[in-house]
């Protein structure tokens, strides 16, 4: 009995130690840790966030400029624009982040750019702003059906910019995901107006045709009865851009970009302009509430 009964101890103390391992190796999975080296471009949002023009992350992203998150604060006290650092980067499912920052070095960051010596394929356009109405952009979403914004006259419109190869969680994949937590967040929601819609919008013209966006949206659970993937020509995407100050650019095969999430009330004018990754699905949702649900009035070309 007393044979038997360490037997079935150790078993059970074996599949115990099984199971802690297994998990453990799951969750070594959701997170993975990056070695990285850059140099820092600026220090922002107080020293939570640093932006930082990086070397390629073989396997994960090419070299580019992104602000990344930092959670510790006292990591970025000492740190100037110029500081060559390295650092480790990391990556969850739905979060991402950098610590361990280490200064390496210096060198002066280059002047930037002046307006003279920048190339423009289009005019720069008016920039539009909270009360002014949406001006109107040829589109094809994933199904390969053409529109334009005042196809969405009479409902609540949020749209958010983003390309399908994006693959740090913290920027499209969080507008995408927030976009889903919305959807569902209203659908769910009782007494909640039916009279909204998503559209997400890439900017990547040459990648993302119909057929990628529609594979992406399935991925996402998009209903498109009310959330459609979308782009337009690339004249079209700088002007649209432009007029909300969002800024991308080609970097390797990828993109650096900025953040703009648009919600349009149901007469078609600009509600609110969420800049960055910072608002949240509850947020989204208040806006379009009131959004659709804004009385209709009469309107000119321009907020008055």
């Amino acid at each position: 009995m007393m044979i038997a009964h360490d037997k079935c101890g150790r078993c059970v103390w074996f599949m115990a130690l099984a199971a802690v391992c297994f998990f453990g190796l799951l969750g070594c999975k959701e997170r993975r840790v990056y070695q990285v080296k850059g140099v820092v471009q600026e220090i922002m949002d107080g020293g939570m966030q640093v932006k930082i023009a990086h070397e390629a992350i073989p396997g994960y992203m090419p070299a580019m400029t992104m602000p990344f998150d930092v959670r510790d604060p006292a990591e970025t006290r000492d740190l100037k624009p110029g500081d060559v650092v390295q650092f480790q980067m990391i990556v969850t499912k739905d979060e991402g982040w950098i610590e361990k920052i280490k200064v390496t070095g210096h060198r002066p960051l280059p002047q930037p750019e002046t307006a003279e010596g920048s190339i423009r394929t289009v005019p720069v356009r008016t920039p539009l702003n909270v009360g002014d109405l949406i001006e109107d952009y040829p589109m094809t979403n994933e199904l390969g059906q053409a529109f334009t914004f005042s196809q969405f006259k009479g409902k609540a419109l949020a749209f958010t910019f983003i390309f399908t190869r994006c693959t740090f969680p913290e920027f499209c994949q969080r507008m995408t995901s927030n976009f889903e937590a919305a959807a569902r967040l209203l659908a769910g929601r009782s007494g909640a107006p039916t009279n909204w819609h998503l559209l997400s919008i890439s900017f990547d013209t040459e990648f993302d045709t119909p057929s990628v966006l529609r594979n992406y949206a399935r991925r996402n659970n998009a209903n498109p009865a009310h959330w459609n993937f979308a782009t337009t020509s690339a004249a079209d995407m700088e002007a649209l851009t432009d007029q909300f100050g969002l800024v991308y650019s080609k970097s390797t095969a990828l993109f650096d970009h900025t953040l703009r999430t648009v919600v349009v009330d149901r007469n078609g004018r600009i509600q609110r302009i969420f800049t960055g990754n910072k608002w949240t699905p509850e947020e989204l949702v208040t806006e379009l509430i009131k959004a659709a649900t804004t009385p209709t009035v009469g309107h000119t070309n321009k907020a008055q």
